[in-house]
């Protein structure tokens, strides 16, 4: 099968399609055969192996896995004799370890059924980043309907579901966006939305009660300025890689003498979210923004497009 590999660390140019193996699967484990994959900037981070403090997870060397993305979505091809959710010919979505290729294989717990109102391609979106905002919010944020909610970045990845999320938990959503993608964030549900070229959020009166800033672009004292009394900030932005580690570790100290800065967590996917997440998008309160679509040839672009940060929703890669 074709596939994207890479045997060591850097940019874009480590990427190569190669031939490879099939994947051969184990009793409680399902092949799939990949319509999509998403990208998003965790890939960029395994690409580059910086932070380097990633690499004791990842690799020091060179990444265990020397076929990169997450994220996919396709027809199950065969399952092992311990597996009974699913069969073959389900189209299913999920998780995995080596998404860039035309076959991957994981645990069947790792992957559900795709809703039938989503293409292979928005369902291979509802990953990471769609993982990432539901736990923000719901685990973190904790949202309660009626709450003003800020979203810093509402354009990116993580910004389009993090908007839809929080309008599904009855929040009043605010997003703060450029001027270009003004419009597309109104339409999946944002009540009001701020031009950061026009307008700074952190100087204006109105006060809310969490602001999700995936964006990193003011100081996060600044930044709480912003909130109501009780209210509480959530860091989830500063760039990639070196950048967004050390903002990370400054909101970490920060929260034990600052109640209203949130304490960083580590989200991982899990299946009872994929399903939370199946169940927003079967009843219409979550669609994935999809921004562009590559063939695998063109999987390094795709990525680079992801590291430069001019994503608007997610990058998708069609197999």
């Amino acid at each position: 099968m074709q596939a994207i590999t890479q045997e060591t660390y850097g940019t874009n140019d480590v990427l190569k399609l190669a031939e490879v193996d099939k994947p051969e699967i184990g009793d409680s484990e399902v092949l799939v055969r990949v319509h999509a994959a998403s990208v998003h900037v965790g890939d960029w981070i395994l690409m580059t192996g910086s932070p380097f403090v990633m690499r004791f997870a990842t690799g020091l060397r060179k990444p265990k896995n020397p076929i990169p993305g997450t994220d996919v979505a396709g027809t199950v091809e065969a399952v092992g004799s311990g597996v009974q959710r699913l069969a073959v010919g389900d189209e299913v979505f999920g998780w995995c370890a080596g998404a860039f290729a035309e076959y991957a294989r994981a645990s069947e717990d790792q992957f559900i059924k795709k809703p039938a109102n989503l293409t292979f391609e928005q369902a291979a979106a509802v990953g990471v980043s769609a993982s990432t905002a539901l736990q923000l919010l719901r685990d973190n944020g904790k949202v309660q309907p009626g709450q003003k909610v800020l979203i810093n970045g509402a354009s990116g990845g993580v910004g389009t579901f993090a908007v839809q999320i929080a309008k599904a938990f009855g929040a009043e959503v605010t997003g703060v966006t450029s001027t270009k993608n003004l419009d597309m964030v109104r339409s999946i549900g944002a009540d009001h939305v701020i031009d950061y070229t026009d307008e700074d959020f952190t100087k204006s009166a109105e006060r809310y009660d969490l602001i999700l800033d995936n964006v990193g672009n003011h100081s996060m004292a600044r930044t709480r300025r912003a909130l109501s009394a009780g209210g509480m900030l959530i860091s989830n932005g500063g760039g990639h890689a070196d950048g967004k580690l050390g903002r990370t570790l400054r909101a970490m100290v920060v929260s034990m003498f600052v109640r209203q800065q949130a304490s960083p967590t580590v989200k991982t996917q899990n299946h009872d979210d994929l399903v939370a997440l199946r169940g927003l998008v079967e009843a219409g309160k979550v669609t994935p923004v999809i921004d562009r679509t590559y063939p695998l040839t063109e999987t390094p672009a795709a990525i680079g497009q992801v590291a430069a940060g001019h994503a608007r929703g997610t990058v998708v890669i069609a197999v």
